[in-house]
């Protein structure tokens, strides 16, 4: 069964949501072991910016796989 380009970018979505989360707690506890002192707002603009990134990157690898996916059927 094929998955359309909308529930692609749903999936990517969801799962991005989740890491965004997961990243900020992870600035908060070890951006201080290295010496790096941000504030709540830039752990929040900077985690905003990576979930940006990870939603282009997952988008576009499961639209590749499913490219893949289609060409290897053909033959």
């Amino acid at each position: 069964m094929k998955q359309s380009r909308l529930m692609s970018l749903v999936e990517a979505v969801a799962n991005v949501v989740i890491g965004y989360g997961v990243a900020v707690v992870t600035q908060i506890l070890i951006f201080p072991v290295f010496g790096l002192h941000t504030t709540l707002g830039q752990n929040l603009a900077m985690g905003g910016i990576f979930t940006v990134v990870s939603i282009s990157r997952s988008f576009a690898l499961r639209r590749l796989f499913e490219a893949i996916r289609v060409w290897t059927t053909r033959f």
